[in-house]
């Protein structure tokens, strides 16, 4: 048994907006996961991959935790609780500026129904009064008598490191199971649908984004000239929906590609990119089980 490096699964839960995913990806240095001013903007369980002297790190981004009788919100859910009971450890995120409800009370029931060891953290620090950091603090310190809350913001990295330092500390010693050099297990196809969702729903406002999803539905790579070909599509509900995705002589769509094009060309390195980007409306699909076992995983 290696008894010299540490390697262990980090579950991060809070309720939506908390900074989960902002966290994620200050951590591992790169844009694992996807971000955005509307709630619930994470719909997987997003791994991230964190190394370094000590050992290794393997972070799971989940769904914000929401009350809610609507399918997709339950399949949310129920991939949040799934990551808790499959991870070594809990990272337990509370948005300081947002005060404690029942939703808030309900996690908190959850994890320590799980008798893991729980880091917990008072996110966005850096925005929040003395008085909302006490309260937060009290609400935690109420649930988890030990250890005491961290205070960070993960928007400025400000109280990463020590966050780091408690996990370690409660970290099993094991082998890597991941490269050093690796920051996520997504595969390509998801990071890129992914890029694409979150460029279309910064796009909009109010109840749209939350009918977009996207995906690749052909990725072709032609040696000869070096180009990386992708047929992508983002979906929403209603034909209204589609008429505002694509903009007035399709510059909602063009600015789409624009903001996106960068970033996948990241994931390519060296190559040049053709996207082929459409929209497209499926009425009701968040309430279609075949969708949604497609593109929740």
């Amino acid at each position: 048994m290696n008894d010299t490096t540490k390697c262990g699964t980090v579950a991060i839960v809070g309720r939506p907006s908390s900074g989960k995913s902002t966290l994620l990806n200050t951590i591992c240095e790169m844009k694992v996961a996807i971000t955005s001013r509307t709630p619930q903007t994470t719909r997987n369980a997003i791994r991230g991959i964190y190394t370094d002297t000590r050992g290794q790190l393997i972070f799971t981004d989940t769904p914000g935790f929401h009350l809610s009788e609507k399918m997709l919100n339950k399949r949310l859910q129920q991939t949040a609780i799934r990551a808790l009971s499959e991870s070594d450890m809990i990272l337990y995120l509370l948005d300081a500026k947002r005060e404690a409800g029942p939703e808030e009370e309900q996690l908190a029931a959850l994890v320590k129904q799980t008798n893991s060891p729980v880091v917990l953290v008072v996110n966005k620090a850096d925005i929040a009064s003395e008085e909302e950091k006490a309260a937060s603090a009290a609400f935690l310190s109420e649930h988890f008598p030990t250890p005491p809350p961290l205070f960070a913001s993960a928007q400025k990295d400000e109280g990463v490191d020590e966050i780091l330092i408690e996990l370690f500390k409660f970290a099993p010693y094991g082998d890597l199971l991941y490269p050093e050099d690796a920051y996520t297990d997504q595969d390509v196809e998801f990071r890129i649908a992914e890029i694409l969702r979150e460029k279309a729903m910064n796009l909009v406002s109010e109840e749209i984004p939350h009918a977009i999803f996207s995906e690749v539905a052909d990725l072709e790579y032609d040696e000869k000239t070096n180009t990386v070909w992708i047929r992508a599509f983002i979906t929403v509900e209603r034909e209204t929906q589609k008429a505002i995705v694509v903009g007035k002589g399709g510059a909602g769509i063009a600015k789409i590609r624009a903001q996106a094009e960068p970033e996948i060309r990241q994931i390519f390195s060296g190559r040049k990119l053709r996207l082929d980007l459409r929209v497209k409306a499926q009425d009701k699909w968040r309430t279609n089980p075949i969708i949604l076992d497609k593109i929740l995983r």
